[in-house]
C-alpha cells in the first residue's frame, strides 16, 4: 500500500489569498511545540511568561534564519527575482539555518534576562523535535523534500514515479525522539544532556535520510546537512562525554560527604550513648 498523494498543496482560499498546507504545518508545530515548552517549563525553572517572552523573539529568527540559510545556498534560483525570497508560503526553509538562528536568539535573549540558556535548551529540545515531526508534513503536501526511486510498499507517487517518502522518515523518527528525550529527562544526570542527546540522535537520522533525498542544498561535492550533521555529532558527543564525567565524579563526592557526615553522626551518637550510660552507672 502505497502513501496516498495529496490532492492538493492549497487547504482553502481566504479572501482571494491560497493558504498552504504547508504554513498549515509549519504553525502547528510551532503552537504544540510551545504548548509542549510551557508544560515542561517549571521543571527547569521557566514560567510560561518567560516562555511566550523568547518565543516572540526567537520564533521569527528562526523563520528568518531558515529562510536566509536555504535562499544562500540555492542562489541561483532567486537572483533575477529578489521579491521570491520573502514567499515563504511555498516552502524553502532549511532547519538548520532555523536551529542556528535560534540558538543565537535564545542566548541573547537569556543573557539579557539573566536566564540560564542550557536550562532552557534541556527544555526546549524535546519542543524542537515535535515541530520538526509535524512541520515535515509540509512537505508531504508540496510534495518535496523526498528521495530517489524507490520499489517499497510504503513509496509515495512524485513525478510518475515512487520515490522514499524521506519527509516521512524523518517525521517519525523525530516522533519517536521527542518520547525518548522526555523519558531520558525524568531521571536527567546533568544539565546540557536533552539538548545534547538532541543534537546527537537527530543528526544520525538526517546524515542517513539527507543520503536518499533528491534535493540536498551543496558545499563542492558534498551534501552540507550530513557534514553539519557529522560535525554535531562528534561535538555534542565529546561534550556529553566530558560533563557526563564532570556529574559522576561531582555525584561521587557528594556520596562520600555524605557517608562522611553519616559516619561523624553516628559515632557523636554512640559516644552520647555511652556518656549517658556511665552517669547512670554513677548514679547508681
Amino acid at each position: 500500500m502505497h502513501l496516498p498523494v495529496p490532492y492538493s498543496d492549497t487547504a482553502f482560499t481566504l479572501f482571494g489569498m491560497d493558504v498552504k498546507w504547508y504554513a498549515i504545518m509549519i504553525v502547528t508545530g510551532i503552537i504544540l511545540a510551545v504548548i509542549l515548552g510551557c508544560k515542561r517549563a517549571p521543571k527547569y525553572g521557566f514560567d510560561t511568561d518567560t516562555i511566550l517572552d523568547l518565543m516572540l523573539v526567537v520564533l521569527p529568527c528562526a523563520v528568518i534564519g531558515a529562510r536566509a540559510y536555504y535562499v544562500i545556498f540555492e542562489w541561483d534560483r532567486y537572483a533575477d527575482n529578489w521579491l521570491e525570497i520573502f514567499n515563504f508560503r511555498g516552502g524553502g526553509l532549511a532547519i538548520h539555518g532555523g536551529l542556528i538562528a535560534a540558538f543565537l536568539a535564545a542566548w541573547l535573549m537569556c543573557r539579557k534576562k539573566g536566564l540560564n540558556i542550557v536550562k532552557g535548551l534541556d527544555m526546549a529540545a524535546p519542543s524542537i523535535a515535535l515541530g520538526q515531526a509535524i512541520g515535515r508534513w509540509g512537505n508531504y503536501f508540496n510534495q518535496e523534500a523526498h528521495g530517489g526511486p524507490t520499489d517499497l510498499p510504503w513509496g509515495i507517487l512524485i513525478d510518475g514515479e515512487y520515490v522514499h517518502p524521506t519527509f516521512l522518515y524523518e517525521s517519525l523518527w523525530c516522533f519517536l525522539l521527542v518520547v525518548v528525550l522526555i523519558l531520558i529527562a525524568r531521571k536527567q544526570k546533568f544539565d546540557g544532556q536533552i539538548i545534547l542527546l538532541y543534537g546527537i540522535l537527530y543528526s544520525v537520522e538526517r546524515y542517513f535520510v539527507e543520503g536518499l533525498r533528491t534535493d540536498s542544498l551543496w558545499i563542492g561535492p558534498f551534501r552540507q546537512a550530513q557534514v553539519l550533521s557529522v560535525s554535531l555529532i562528534i561535538a555534542c558527543t565529546v561534550v556529553y562525554i566530558i560533563l557526563e564525567k564532570r556529574a559522576a565524579k561531582a555525584a561521587a563526592v557528594a556520596e562520600a560527604e555524605t557517608l562522611a557526615d553519616e559516619a561523624i553522626a553516628a559515632d557523636g551518637s554512640a559516644e552520647m550513648s555511652a556518656a549517658d550510660s556511665e552517669s547512670a552507672a554513677e548514679e547508681n
